[in-house]
């Protein structure tokens, strides 16, 4: 495993003649994050598993998406093997104290580990947009229709909240041009049909209630050890915008949620952000502003945040001049794009004069890296070649009977495994349109109740301010506990249902959601 002395977490090492250099990573700057990059099959799984254990026997609780199901290892303690004994001699390492570390599994799909669920209203209209890979004109109507709800205060919480939304605001698009700009039926088309696709990817289980409480993340066992968080994402990689969004919301909900810290001594929790470059790819500008926003501001509460992925150049520049800790594992020079990618490598890791890191980058082994970490001054320290050291805990995935003890004995077991189906948009929105109908005479129904719509003909702008104060009064009531229907209401009852209308838009105006709040203008209430 990773060790542990007053120079840091030791991650690494080589010899040279007589003597032994070591990389150790400090704590205390591991807040100005890092970048571990290489080919496929290079050893980065290794070296996640050996930077989680060295945190966590600190007392860090740890993130951390488990690409192809290796890292549940951590939860279990290692033996030696006869490679690995093969391994520790040919490197000169000691034998690693074999043990295993705290952790606690987490599926966004509910089958590998707890439940992770986020509301539609706080996941926001810009990471939704991109998840849906909307345009910019899509885009905007999408900030329309959430602007629109929080209006009307109606409550997005799950997909059928949205998809209903999208359609009451379609269907009603004449009558909201004037206040709230136009509303093209194409861009709602747009937006269903993205809201359709990933419900496909089953990524409509994400949405809704209980929703993840991210303190939930940074737990110690019983002996002080940091908990290791494995987020189950083999499945999830199938639909990237789907990962990529989920990892940038709890980075930002992280960001949200924590108090300013100052410099501590070790974070509160290391971010291990892998397969980084799906969070890059086709970015449009004002996202990649906000990450970079996040990444540097997110250090002041304490989060370390280490970006996985195989090509530096896959980061953003702007993104890249934070990480100061680098571990650089191999890269292939197979084309003009790979030899691009060694070239910035190497000139974005401090120079070792005795060490050629460009040529290196080409030529290293399995387990082997070039490493540079912050010193105690915060400098990086001079590129040096090395073997990660090997983890104490087990190398590889659990059985499906540990998985089950490791869930069924979680300090969140039972918490977040039943989801809650609360009063919301869809509700609301059924319920004015049963009221409507069942208030309309039959003989004077109105013509849009008599006669199927028609694509792209905007619904009646007379939808009865009555009964909309009845919806808002509803959803209101419910929220308080009441939620029961009346048709006949006495003097008093109107009085109540008026204020409570005009408080209901006013709530409505300050719904907030928390993905990038603060960074938006808006911040927690």
């Amino acid at each position: 495993m990773a060790q542990n002395d007053d120079n840091g977490i030791l991650i690494a090492q080589h010899a040279q003649g007589k003597s032994t250099v070591q990389c150790f990573l400090r704590p205390d700057k591991a807040k100005r994050h890092g970048l571990i990059t290489g080919a496929t099959g290079t050893g980065k799984t290794i070296t996640l598993q050996t930077l989680a254990e060295g945190f966590s026997s600190r007392g860090v609780p740890v993130f951390m998406a488990d690409i192809k199901g290796d890292l549940t290892g951590i939860s279990q303690k290692g033996a030696l093997s006869d490679k690995l004994g093969k391994i520790i001699k040919e490197r000169g390492f000691d034998e690693p104290a074999f043990q295993a570390f705290p952790a606690t599994l987490w599926d966004v799909f509910g089958e590998q580990g707890h439940p992770v669920r986020a509301t539609v209203s706080d996941l926001g209209p810009l990471l939704l947009a991109r998840m849906l890979n909307l345009n910019e004109t899509q885009e905007g109507v999408l900030q329309l229709v959430f602007k629109i709800a929080d209006d009307d205060g109606m409550l997005l919480l799950d997909m059928k909240d949205l998809r209903a939304m999208c359609q009451h605001v379609g269907d009603n698009a004449a009558s909201y041009t004037t206040e709230y700009g136009n509303i093209s039926a194409a861009s709602i088309g747009a937006i269903q049909r993205g809201l359709m696709q990933v419900e496909s990817q089953g990524g409509d289980q994400f949405f809704g209630e209980p929703m993840l409480n991210i303190a939930d993340f940074m737990q110690t066992d019983g002996s002080g050890k940091g908990v290791v968080n494995i987020l189950a994402a083999d499945k999830l990689m199938n639909a990237p915008r789907l990962y990529a969004t989920f990892l940038l919301w709890m980075l930002s909900e992280l960001f949200e949620a924590l108090p300013e810290v100052g410099d501590l001594d070790k974070p509160k929790l290391v971010f291990f952000f892998d397969e980084a470059h799906l969070l890059f790819n086709d970015a449009p500008k004002v996202l990649i502003e906000r990450i970079e926003l996040v990444v540097r501001l997110v250090r002041s509460k304490g989060v370390g945040v280490f970006f996985v992925t195989q090509n530096p150049l896959d980061i953003p520049d702007s993104v890249l001049a934070q990480l100061g800790n680098r571990v650089q594992h191999a890269l292939r020079a197979f084309t003009p794009r790979d030899q691009k990618a060694v070239k910035a490598a190497a000139e974005t890791m401090r120079a070792n004069p005795g060490l050629d890191v460009a040529a290196a980058i080409t030529e290293l082994g399995v387990g082997e890296a070039l490493v540079s970490l912050l010193d105690e001054k915060g400098r990086p320290a001079l590129t040096e070649r090395a073997f990660i050291i090997p983890p104490g805990s087990q190398i590889g995935p659990i059985s499906a009977a540990q998985r089950k003890a490791l869930i069924d004995n979680s300090i969140v077991a039972g918490v977040y495994e039943k989801a809650v189906d609360r009063e919301s948009a869809f509700e609301a929105i059924k319920g004015r349109t049963q009221t409507r109908l069942t208030n309309a005479p039959a003989d004077a129904a109105p013509a849009a109740a008599r006669t199927p719509s028609v694509r792209g003909t905007p619904a009646p702008v007379a939808e009865a301010p009555a009964a909309l104060e009845r919806g808002m009064l509803e959803g209101l009531g419910d929220l308080l506990g009441g939620g029961t229907h009346r048709t006949r209401a006495s003097a008093g009852e109107q009085l109540i249902k008026s204020a409570a209308s005009s408080i209901g838009r006013e709530v409505g105006r300050q719904i907030i959601r928390g993905v990038l709040g603060s960074i938006f203008g808006s911040s927690r209430r």
